[in-house]
């Protein structure tokens, strides 16, 4: 059985940060020193993953992109062909009639027994839809041992387990794209737009103030979504480069980890939505605004109502 990196053999002793030369010399890798980048301020959780890393021993490579390392807070071992299928799951979500089967690579594998979830041989057995045994812990550690992944026995998870634990990756995904469907094609807009801003046409001071909201919450969507849609998190056979500064990629990306690349797009579908009841709520403040004389909220969505017919 080989043996995995421990703290004791990565740290330095009294020392908070390594360089090429001094991994190198730490891991028996001299004539490697000159392939290695300069390495800063690595704190501990850069280095392991809960005293127990699941890579296991082999050459380790290192690289500028954080977003090349399965969550950016481990060291990359010999890991056979990441984007190799390790195998197929069904999805749990899909009716009887048409269920779906998801292919889950080994970066994936190797993601779900990484920071930030940490799974053990039990809860990962049950993502992959394992059949119980009595020898399953161990055939599934032997299975990952093939591919270069070490899952110690008697491990403890690092996450709390959630719904979305259950889920692989294209699974996430493909409730997150549904999910985003839903609300572009289904959620009520214009009424909701026009209820709401109902009770602001009394004037045109206060439908002044309405708008100036409307358009400043617009343009706090507008960012807010802007970054989302720039995080670079690996998910799939897909490993984008980053453009994001690193901290704030690695925040994104522990949410994005855990789960499992839903969070994020599925954000960006409710804020989207939020976006679409602005539009309209703006496209009624600016139709009484135009209208001539005082009417009341009534006579004033009556009004709106003609227009719009019209104007079709």
């Amino acid at each position: 059985r080989r043996d995995a990196y421990r703290r004791s053999d990565l740290l330095l002793p009294h020392a908070h940060a390594l360089d090429a030369a001094g991994l190198a010399e730490n891991l028996g890798l001299h004539d490697m020193t000159h392939q290695m980048e300069e390495v800063q301020n690595v704190d501990d959780q850069h280095l392991l993953l809960h005293d127990q890393t699941v890579i296991r021993k082999g050459p380790i490579s290192m690289t500028k992109n954080p977003l090349s390392l399965p969550c950016q807070k481990e060291l990359v071992g010999a890991v056979m062909n990441p984007s190799e299928v390790f195998c197929s799951v069904p999805g749990r979500l899909s009716l009887l009639s048409s269920t779906s089967k998801y292919k889950v690579t080994v970066a994936e594998v190797q993601r779900r027994l990484s920071p930030p979830e940490c799974l053990n041989a039990s809860l990962l057995g049950g993502v992959l839809r394992r059949a119980k045994s009595k020898n399953g812990g161990r055939s599934l550690r032997e299975k990952l041992d093939k591919i270069g992944l070490n899952l110690p026995a008697g491990r403890r998870k690092a996450a709390h387990v959630t719904l979305l634990t259950s889920l692989v990756e294209g699974e996430a995904v493909h409730l997150a794209r549904d999910f985003a469907y839903v609300c572009e094609a289904e959620f009520p807009s214009k009424p909701v737009a026009e209820y709401l801003t109902r009770p602001h046409l009394g004037g045109r001071n206060e439908m002044t103030a309405r708008k100036n909201m409307l358009l400043a919450a617009q343009q706090v969507c507008k960012e807010f979504t802007d970054l989302l849609n720039q995080d670079r998190t690996p998910n799939g056979n897909n490993r984008p480069a980053p453009v994001l500064e690193t901290n704030i990629q690695n925040c994104l990306s522990h949410f994005s980890l855990i789960t499992h690349g839903f969070g994020s797009q599925a954000i960006c579908a409710a804020v989207s939505a939020l976006q679409n009841y602005i539009k309209e709520a703006l496209i009624v403040l600016d139709k009484s605004y135009m209208n001539p004389g005082d009417q009341s909220p009534a006579d004033s969505s009556k009004t709106l109502e003609k227009m719009e017919k019209h104007r079709k």
